[in-house]
């Protein structure tokens, strides 16, 4: 397991943070950390821009293992 990592990813439009728990998502876990403003981001959440340019988040479509590889 990666353990709780922070991401800076600008996704409030489509979603809240309660939505956000327990739910799976595709992110990079190995980039080292960068500094964004005051925000120390660990992970880069991957996502698309919808017709407005919000962020929709990349997701599995079915049950996958907790840190499972991206190929």
């Amino acid at each position: 397991m990666i353990g709780l990592k922070r991401s800076s990813a600008q996704i409030t439009e489509h979603y809240t943070p309660e939505a956000l728990v327990g739910r799976l998502i595709a992110a990079v876990v190995n980039f080292p950390p960068r500094q964004i403003g005051k925000f120390r981001s660990e992970v880069l959440t991957l996502g698309f821009p919808d017709e407005q340019g919000a962020v929709v988040l990349f997701a599995p479509d079915m049950a996958v293992p907790v840190g499972g590889r991206l190929f």
